[in-house]
């Protein structure tokens, strides 16, 4: 008689540019950590022709579920870990700047 199989999870790994949304599924051992799952990812991103250099693999902040969380951070079955690229600008700056050009802009009438 054999052994039962190890208990396994699955997740998705998701990193989205602009252009772009990357979506990697994966099947975990239950203990997986989120660095685990993305070194999974990666392996499979390499398998499939992505260009690696365009994923911040090692310095992007991570979460799950729009959550942030560390690497070590253990992920649950179903999870959507996520890759966080860094901003570009601050999104309240941007805000204020717009209402400035808003209030200066002529009003029609």
């Amino acid at each position: 008689m054999s052994a039962p199989a190890p208990p396994r999870k699955r997740c998705t790994v998701a990193y989205a540019t602009r252009e772009r949304q990357y979506l990697w599924q994966l099947e975990l051992a239950a203990s997986a950590t989120i660095a685990e799952a993305l070194a999974a990812a990666r392996r499979c991103a390499a398998r499939g022709g992505t260009d690696d250099t365009a994923i911040p693999w090692d310095i992007a902040a991570v979460g799950i579920f729009g959550e942030l969380r560390t690497r070590s951070d253990p992920c649950a079955d179903g999870d959507r870990i996520e890759l966080y690229r860094p901003l570009t600008r601050d999104p309240r700056e941007r805000r204020r700047e717009r209402v400035q050009r808003t209030r200066r802009a002529p009003r029609g009438r």
